[in-house]
């Protein structure tokens, strides 16, 4: 790799940036100063920018509490895109694993891995989301078994695949789904008569909202988390 990419690849530098501290002699490569940009990198060399060693940003695995009024997406729209709320070099590369509606918090998975993305997201993985529902109206016992068997959805062939619903109160439940339809929670609920008011995703599979975090905080998977998706 030519140095000058990896030092923009590895830091915040654009690479007109990294060119110029290139030239004014920042950039060392096994302890000897190179100004030349073009210069070809072999794996075992040590680069140091300002006598800092730097290396390449590898895949990101990231989690996020949400707070409401922001959007699981990677632009601005009506509200601000969650991925204002990290302060990170080559966010570009990132992308939201399953997204939240706008009005609804808690756990967001970010990442650069595509392919655990999708891991995460694909219907056929059947992982599951858990969410905590407060609802406008009393719940009913009848639903656990309803939201079992899988409910009609206006506008949707066939039923939505077996969820598990948990009553916690009269208007709180909590439940989780192997799915990713449009507002999902929201439309199960409105197919038996009731209005989510607030939705709150605790966990993806077995990755769940860490408590220490409070909304708009996150911080990078732990190895087992990353590799609980499978």
């Amino acid at each position: 790799m030519r140095l000058d990419k990896f030092i923009s690849e590895s830091t915040l530098l654009t690479r007109s940036l990294a060119k110029k501290a290139l030239h004014r002699g920042e950039v060392t490569v096994d302890g000897q100063v190179i100004k030349d940009g073009s210069f070809k990198l072999n794996e075992s060399q040590k680069v140091c920018l300002d006598g800092e060693p730097i290396s390449l940003i590898g895949p990101r695995f990231i989690m996020l509490h949400k707070p409401a009024d922001t959007l699981c997406s990677t632009v601005d729209e009506v509200y601000p895109s969650v991925l204002n709320l990290l302060e990170l070099p080559h966010k570009d590369d990132l992308h939201i694993a399953g997204r939240l509606d706008a009005d609804t918090t808690g756990l967001v998975l970010i990442t650069s891995d595509g392919q655990w993305s999708h891991r995460v997201t694909s219907p056929k993985r059947e992982c599951g989301k858990t969410y905590l529902v407060q609802l406008a109206d009393p719940l009913k016992a009848e639903w656990v078994e309803q939201f079992a068997t899988g409910l009609a959805l206006r506008s949707e062939e066939g039923l939505t695949k077996p969820a598990k619903l948990e009553l916690l109160g009269s208007h709180e439940a909590r439940l989780t789904i192997t799915e990713g339809k449009y507002h999902q929670v929201k439309r199960m609920f409105a197919a038996v008569g009731n209005k989510v008011v607030r939705l709150h995703r605790e966990s993806v599979g077995e990755i769940v909202l860490d408590e220490s975090l409070a909304p708009g905080e996150w911080r990078y998977l732990t190895e087992d988390e990353i590799a609980s998706v499978k």
